[in-house]
């Protein structure tokens, strides 16, 4: 082995100092090791790998330029925020970056510049530029569910008559409301009848709070309106959760309904005083005819 190895570099020595056809001569009469073959295959694979990171390396920076982005204000709730957007990225995507930040679902704020936005729409469509202001619009659900946020006490009765399985109605957490009375001016109720849905607001009900409040279906715009003395909500149809009823078991020609808008039992929003007749067309209307329960 020692004499090969010898006469091996002696050829590669003699390959250095002589003229290239001189080199392939030596090179072809000198036998190679197995070692050397398994080298310069392993070589050429590699130099073949290199190539192709270097063509899929150049083809990604084709195919995935980077995205310019703009700096723009968001005002939200008297808030200013500073964003830096994607120009090309859209107003469904601002909203769901924007949710993170000021705590609005995104499926209730509602996008305004020169006028409400789509969802489908560029920043770029837009004509935002650097500085230019947006503004949303929108409620938290923390702020929706202030009049009905459950007291302590009201979650532990809720709990046991739960448990004791109590109708709705004989319930100490609603009996609060109820002991009040049928209020003045509630639309009369109809026992075993359903109508559709008037074209007027369904008002003269009862919030947890005890004040009053009106629903406004908005159907074009696949929204439910919820409306008290201080303020409007326009919840958007596909966040609500769920619609329980449940009759008043001494006025049956009414309901206590709570609207789901979130996933647990203290983001229900309860309604009293519900006309039995109109139960069945708000299901329908906020969840679809076969998706109530």
């Amino acid at each position: 082995m020692e004499y090969v190895d010898t006469i091996k570099d002696d050829n590669n020595d003699n390959c250095c100092n002589s003229s290239p056809s001189e080199c392939l001569e030596v090179t072809s009469n000198a036998k190679p090791s197995e070692h050397s073959a398994t080298d310069a295959k392993e070589a050429t694979m590699e130099c073949e790998n290199n190539v192709n990171n270097l063509q899929d390396t150049d083809e990604t920076t084709l195919q995935e330029p980077s995205r310019e982005s703009i700096d723009f204000t968001v005002i939200y709730n008297k808030q200013k925020i500073s964003v830096n957007f994607p120009l090309d990225g859209t107003v469904a995507e601002l909203k769901t970056h924007l949710q993170k930040i000021i705590s609005v679902p995104q499926a209730m704020q509602k996008v305004m510049f020169k006028g409400l936005a789509k969802d489908d729409q560029t920043l770029k469509s837009l004509g935002v530029t650097k500085g230019a202001k947006v503004m949303i619009v929108g409620s938290k659900l923390d702020d929706v569910l202030a009049v009905s946020i459950p007291t302590k006490q009201d979650l532990i009765d809720e709990a046991v008559s739960s448990v004791n399985k109590e109708p709705l109605s004989q319930q100490k957490v609603h009996r609060k409301v109820l002991d009040k009375g049928i209020p003045e001016d509630v639309m009369p109720g109809i026992l075993d009848s359903k109508e559709p849905l008037p074209e007027f607001p369904l008002a003269g009900m009862l919030n947890k709070s005890g004040g009053k409040v009106r629903l406004t279906f908005k159907l074009e715009q696949d929204q439910l309106w919820i409306g008290t003395k201080e303020r409007t909500d326009k919840i958007p149809m596909n966040s609500i959760k769920g619609v329980h009823s449940e009759p008043i078991h001494d006025h049956p020609e009414y309901h206590i309904m709570a609207i789901q808008l979130g996933t647990t039992e203290a983001s229900r929003y309860w309604i009293y005083w519900v006309p039995a007749q109109y139960i069945s067309a708000i299901k329908d209307a906020i969840l679809g005819k076969w998706c109530y329960f």
